[in-house]
């Protein structure tokens, strides 16, 4: 797999708001790995899917060796990162910028990248379909907006236990199940939510 280079000049992908500085914070539940661990298990993540022209981008210089880590001692004002890659000719773009430093937001693109990835482990939905919104628009199409984490769909706490997800997606479902008259395009979203936050 090949990792590109980058300048250090985040470029944020159009279509993808930005997280006003004084918003975030750092991850409340405390990722526990080393930020070196954080870039490289987005790495590992992406080799998983079989991603090609992979390009980590933050505000930091990266280093020559491994162009997808920035230097460890370097702590830029915009903590954003950006992940784009190629995947069956289509490309792609992830970005986190809701904490406040380099790790979080790497760890927490690494996270959602697994998640995507379960879904398709469990036959829910393959990764193209689930990477859908976060294509990059062509030449002549529309920038798309980055769907909401599963966590919020479920309005539970990014780091809840099995018995409080299971609950709230039962809920959900419930009042969305297209059976009593709710939005199936919502049950499917509660669906997939829940399914992403049993696999962390």
């Amino acid at each position: 797999m090949e990792v590109r280079a980058m300048s250090e000049r985040l470029e944020w992908p159009d279509g993808f708001e930005r997280t006003p500085a004084g918003d975030r914070d750092p991850y409340p539940h405390g990722f526990r790995v080393s930020r070196t661990r954080a870039f490289d298990n987005v790495l590992e993540e992406l080799r998983k899917m079989d991603a090609r022209n992979v390009q980590v981008e933050t505000a930091a210089p990266h280093t020559q060796a491994q162009p997808h880590r920035p230097y460890a001692d370097r702590d830029p004002d915009d903590p954003g990162v950006v992940v784009y890659f190629e995947r069956d000719g289509r490309q792609f773009a992830v970005p986190c910028d809701r904490w406040n430093n380099l790790r979080d937001n790497a760890q927490a693109i690494a996270k959602y990248l697994n998640a995507k990835r379960a879904l398709e482990r469990y036959g829910v939905q393959t990764v193209e379909s689930e990477f859908s919104t976060q294509a990059l628009p062509s030449a002549d199409g529309d920038a798309v907006t980055p769907p909401e984490p599963p966590h919020e769909i479920l309005e539970v706490a990014p780091d809840a236990d099995d018995g409080v997800v299971q609950a709230a997606a039962r809920a959900k479902k419930k009042e969305h199940h297209p059976d009593r008259g709710g939005d199936r395009e919502q049950f499917q979203q509660v669906v997939k939510a829940e399914g992403a936050m049993l696999d962390e």
